[in-house]
């Protein structure tokens, strides 16, 4: 079933405002005068009435938009909140890579010069 939505029940109030003007005064018991100057005064009525809906349909969207935009305001907040957190992470992780990697470099220098040592001073040793 499809939903009723204010734009189609303001579409079928004022078929049903127009239909039932049409029928009052086809069967009231009126002069041609009378009838014309309800005619008139129901179309103002119904003019009215659609203005009035109108702009409550108006005021109704402008308030959802509003919310829209602070939903959306809010949500971007919370973006850049987590970007920059996630930048700000991202950052130490790479400054604590780095030092691992000086850290390592510096053993395996550390190493290969004592490597370098030890053959060396096994190399002056006389042979027996």
């Amino acid at each position: 079933m499809a939903d009723n939505n204010g734009a189609s029940g303001l579409g079928w109030f004022l078929a049903g405002l127009g239909l039932g003007a049409i029928v009052g005064v086809l069967y009231a018991p009126k002069s041609g005068r009378e009838t014309r100057e309800d005619i008139v005064n129901s179309a103002y009525d119904a003019k009215e009435k659609a203005a009035k809906l109108a702009q409550q349909g108006m005021d109704t969207a402008n308030s959802y938009v509003e919310q829209g935009k602070q939903t959306a305001a809010e949500y971007a907040d919370r973006g850049k909140e987590y970007y920059e957190k996630g930048r700000s992470q991202w950052t130490q992780y790479v400054e604590k890579g780095k030092s691992l990697v000086q850290e390592q470099q510096d053993k395996v220098a550390a190493a290969f010069e004592a490597g370098k040592e030890a053959y060396a001073s096994k190399s002056e040793e006389p042979a027996a």
